[in-house]
């Protein structure tokens, strides 16, 4: 039960060759200015031991972007204080839109996607994020063509 975005909304398919970016499943840079990582806002399901993911790209600054990178591959790095970032993935079920959104980025054990929190705001996704959704609902999520482990952009 997830949905993954492949790159931030920003990203453009001819910065592949660029040598000031990159694009690999857990990092983005974009002209040597821009940085992301991708986490998972996570959603209880309602009535369930379920959880609906979705694997999303935030903005963070060049030092904590730098810091979240030098600690990659170390254990214990779940110790990290959150990083501060922007949501920087259009999720087109939810209106108002989704970027830009201001999350908290939590570093999990090696191996493990970050856990992105939402600022507790009234948008729709925040308050998902909170309470919880139906079964119903993750079905109308996956019948608006966000299809879990589709894996495209949207």
């Amino acid at each position: 039960m997830n949905h993954t975005a492949e790159a931030p909304a920003v990203w453009d398919p001819s910065f592949a060759d660029a040598e000031d970016c990159l694009l690999s499943s857990d990092q983005c840079v974009i002209r040597a200015q821009y940085y992301f990582v991708k986490g998972l806002i996570e959603i209880p399901v309602v009535g369930s031991d379920d959880v609906f993911s979705w694997g999303v790209w935030v903005s963070l600054s060049r030092e904590n972007f730098s810091r979240a990178a030098d600690r990659w591959d170390t254990p214990g790095r779940e110790a990290e204080q959150p990083y501060f970032g922007w949501l920087t993935t259009e999720l087109p079920v939810y209106s108002p839109s989704t970027i830009n959104l201001k999350t908290r980025v939590h570093t999990r054990p090696v191996g493990e996607r970050p856990f992105v929190e939402l600022e507790p705001t009234d948008h729709p996704l925040a308050v998902e994020q909170r309470t919880g959704i139906t079964l119903d609902r993750v079905r109308e999520i996956a019948a608006a063509g966000l299809h879990p482990g589709s894996g495209g952009q949207h």
